[in-house]
């Protein structure tokens, strides 16, 4: 059987293509993109969407929008919400992945996809870096300050809470002597592209369960991690190949007679 995913996406859409990549490369199996919803008009997601046949809906989103009262500001993100699930079910989407996607959803979209939704935060623990305001540089900058060792990236089911649903995978980045919120951030970013899908794909081969609010994962029997790590080595090599032509780019910018 195949997993059908619709993405909820909000910018770039680099961890969407990780998921594409994945996908790609027959890492991440049994599993398809079927839609990709936007909530910001200018995300380039719809690109790369759009570039391999995928479709891509625009849902006008809250961010950023003024309303009158947050009853109005509430009735608007359950509208979206509402639009999201009938989408989704027109293409009989499965699980929904936000993928850098900045808007809390409503108890509507998480009452019709109960542990079926899926979101990646760009902290360890999430119980103090997580949370409402708790996004993007802001996550990084309290991480520095705080001076903690280590971060990460942690992937969770979406449920009332805002960043503390069963959590599914973690993995963690070493902070450096000196970092600045822009390299931890680039560091947890590839950490990133390497766990959403492999948290996708012990999702789509029925490897975790929720108990009491908690996420039981078996990542051991029958070698399924071992076989992940094995396949994966190929986006390692990939992610080395365009580091080195993205760097050789750069060089030859800023060093045009060299």
């Amino acid at each position: 059987m195949v997993l059908r995913l619709g993405i909820l996406a909000s910018g770039r859409g680099t961890d969407f293509q990780a998921i594409l990549d994945h996908i790609r490369m027959k890492i991440l199996v049994n599993v398809e993109v079927k839609l990709v919803i936007y909530n910001n008009k200018d995300a380039y997601v719809r690109e790369r969407a759009e570039k391999v046949g995928i479709k891509a809906k625009f849902i006008q989103g809250t961010v950023g929008q003024k309303f009158d009262s947050k009853e109005l500001r509430e009735k608007a993100r359950v509208e979206f919400d509402k639009k999201v699930v009938e989408s989704c079910k027109s293409e009989d989407v499965e699980l929904i992945v936000c993928a850098g996607f900045n808007q809390i959803l409503s108890e509507y979209l998480v009452e019709h996809y109960t542990n079926r939704i899926l979101n990646i935060h760009p902290a360890y623990d999430v119980v103090n870096y997580g949370g409402y305001g708790m996004v993007g540089m802001k996550v990084h900058n309290a991480v520095i300050n705080a001076g903690e060792k280590v971060s990460g990236c942690t992937v969770h089911y979406i449920d009332s809470t805002v960043d503390l649903g069963p959590i599914l995978l973690q993995a963690q980045v070493p902070i450096y002597d000196g970092d600045t919120a822009e390299a931890l951030a680039e560091r947890v970013l590839v950490i990133e592209h390497r766990t959403y899908p492999k948290a996708i794909q012990l999702h789509a081969d029925n490897r975790a369960k929720i108990e009491n609010n908690k996420s039981i994962v078996d990542k051991a029997s029958d070698g399924w991690e071992k076989k992940w790590n094995d396949r994966q080595i190929e986006y390692f090599l990939y992610q080395r190949d365009e580091w080195r032509k993205e760097n050789k780019e750069m060089s030859r910018i800023l060093n045009p007679n060299t």
